[in-house]
């Protein structure tokens, strides 16, 4: 039933307590990711690295660091989903994540409306809601007729 399905996509949601700087900060350069698609050491080590996150420096004051990450650790993810932390913690080398997107061309991560696989936003438009449903999908801006056909197979 329903209620099976909705607990599987618990780590997906984002939590009703989000704070405003964790949208403001982190959703400034990429998706504000749902908490529960980490586990706590990663969103830990995240959060311990931002003064190099991923070749960016992200490096917050050290009371908005704090509060951020203390939201994370408490919403992050402990199921067998997101466990082990993926690659580099980063999710769009998680399992699942590349499963889920095993058929999207190396060449759609690079147009100029996508940019990156953490640019959730591109094809997922409730992405700022948490909402990732295959329902909603959007085609990204300038996808090849190639690409439109894989889309929609």
């Amino acid at each position: 039933g329903g209620a099976g399905r909705a607990a599987a996509g618990e780590h997906r949601r984002l939590p009703a307590d989000m704070p405003a700087a964790y949208v403001a900060e982190c959703g400034s350069c990429h998706t504000a990711f749902p908490p529960g698609l980490l586990p706590r050491d990663a969103w830990a080590r995240v959060m311990a690295g931002l003064e190099r996150h991923y070749g960016s420096d992200a490096s917050l004051d050290a009371a908005l660091a704090r509060q951020i990450e203390a939201w994370l650790l408490a919403h992050a993810g402990s199921s067998r989903k997101v466990n082990p932390a993926p690659p580099e913690d980063r999710l769009t080398r998680a399992a699942w994540f590349e499963r889920k997107h095993r058929r999207v061309e190396p060449a759609t991560w690079r147009l100029p409306s996508v940019k990156s696989a953490a640019n959730c936003a591109a094809c997922h438009t409730g992405a700022d809601r948490g909402d990732y449903d295959d329902d909603r999908l959007r085609l990204p801006e300038g996808a090849s007729r190639a690409q439109r056909r894989a889309w929609s197979d």
